[in-house]
């Protein structure tokens, strides 16, 4: 049966961002947006969704359950409140001493007998077969969501490492929007494959790059939250006039540990600490996992300013006069954003539970430095554990409960 090209009526959008294993906040957060009563029983009010690296993990789970928000969050639920550390990588000591070793023979010998032994931190094997347990016979019911009409788009954003850029793959309805900038470009896909998550998922350094193979050439790919520095992108391309986005990083927390490094206050006379490189490791992946959400929300802002000002102007036009330049190739529109994130620091979560890392795993990290409590990040993206997930699950549920009448309204006025 052909699908339709036209584009529903009702095009709101879900983004799930990037974070490791913060992504287990996601899961919460939709937990308790498929209890509001005026969903029950009813299709997912999310028509296009995207996210990168653990987001393209949730969102393809979303996706396949767009028939049922409710059955799609509680299979999110399952998955992280389960979720160990031997699910995701190798925690062996002869796996970490085979990768130790072929550091090593890299780092001292390298220029000696040739360099490459060594493709990522961990082995991430456990992941592949997690994973394909779940999806196999899940990813199949995408097409099945498009068809039927719950679902325009799901988008999964992967890094390609030779050119360096951001690939949206996009499976949705036919004749979706497709496009290609400088430093991203969009992938129609017959059919989202379980590669193309876990290419999407595959943290940088700490997992291997994930082949995919396009036609006779096979490239490698990486964490989509690498290069996809405005991660609304792809659902506002998509045609999103409204957008849900679920971001890992407690604002509050942020602006404190900038006060602390500004403070001009008479009574504070402590000095910060040299950060060890733990804390260094950590800050970067802030970089690519946290900070481009911010930031491109500020962007959306900004440009709903300047379409409405637009907008007044124009309307205020002779109907006679028309814009210069003749018709515009990607006409302007505005977007309504709504973004949750989580109220506690999830690093200082982490912290708290940073017993539960396997001993190898964390004998290692123990050798990069003990960072402070609000500077564990690069921990809280790493703890794949059930207690640190079911406390990250229960959290996002508290968030969204507190907010429920807003994020009701948001999704549902004019519904």
């Amino acid at each position: 049966m052909p699908q339709s090209t036209t584009r529903p009526a009702d095009m709101t959008g879900l983004v799930l961002t990037a974070g490791g294993a913060r992504g287990a906040y996601h899961a919460g957060v939709l937990k308790r947006v498929s209890e509001i009563p005026a969903l029950a029983g009813k299709p997912s009010p999310f028509r296009i969704v995207t996210g990168a690296s653990a987001g393209a993990i949730n969102g393809a789970a979303i996706a396949a359950h767009s028939a049922s928000l409710q059955d799609g969050a509680r299979l999110l639920v399952k998955l992280w409140s389960n979720l160990e550390a031997s699910n995701v990588f190798r925690t062996d000591s002869l796996a970490l001493a085979q990768n130790a070793g072929r550091l090593i023979m890299d780092f001292a010998l390298g220029g000696l007998f040739g360099a490459g032994r060594t493709q990522s931190l961990v082995d991430s094997a456990p992941l592949r077969d997690f994973l394909g347990g779940h999806f196999a016979t899940l990813l199949p019911r995408i097409d099945d969501a498009i068809r039927d009409g719950h679902l325009y788009a799901l988008a999964v954003t992967a890094t390609g490492y030779h050119s360096g850029r951001a690939f949206t793959f996009v499976q949705g309805r036919e004749g979706h929007p497709l496009w290609n900038k400088s430093r991203r470009m969009a992938v129609p896909l017959d059919a989202m494959t379980l590669d193309h998550i876990l290419a999407s998922a595959a943290i940088p350094i700490v997992f291997p790059p994930v082949p995919l193979h396009n036609g006779q050439s096979t490239a490698y790919f990486g964490d989509g939250a690498l290069r996809l520095i405005t991660p609304l992108s792809p659902a506002i391309r998509l045609g999103s006039e409204k957008l849900l986005a679920i971001g890992v990083r407690c604002q509050e927390s942020a602006d404190s540990l900038l006060r602390s490094e500004l403070s001009d206050h008479e009574d504070f006379h402590a000095d910060l600490q040299r950060p060890p490189l733990s804390q260094i490791v950590g800050t970067l992946m802030n970089a690519i996992f946290l900070d481009h959400l911010d930031a491109d929300l500020d962007h959306l802002k900004r440009m709903n300013e300047i379409v409405a000002a637009y907008q007044d102007m124009a309307a205020q036009m002779p109907a006679q006069v028309a814009p210069a330049g003749g018709q515009v190739r990607e006409p302007l529109r505005r977007v309504q954003p709504l973004v949750v994130s989580p109220s506690a620091d999830i690093a200082v979560i982490a912290k708290t539970l940073a017993h539960r890392m396997p001993r190898s795993v964390r004998y290692l990290l123990d050798g990069l430095g003990a960072p402070d409590a609000q500077s564990a990040d690069l921990l809280s993206f790493l703890l794949f554990d059930s207690a640190f997930t079911r406390e990250l699950i229960q959290l996002g549920y508290r968030d969204a409960a507190q907010r429920i009448d807003e994020i009701e309204h948001f999704l549902l006025d004019g519904a």
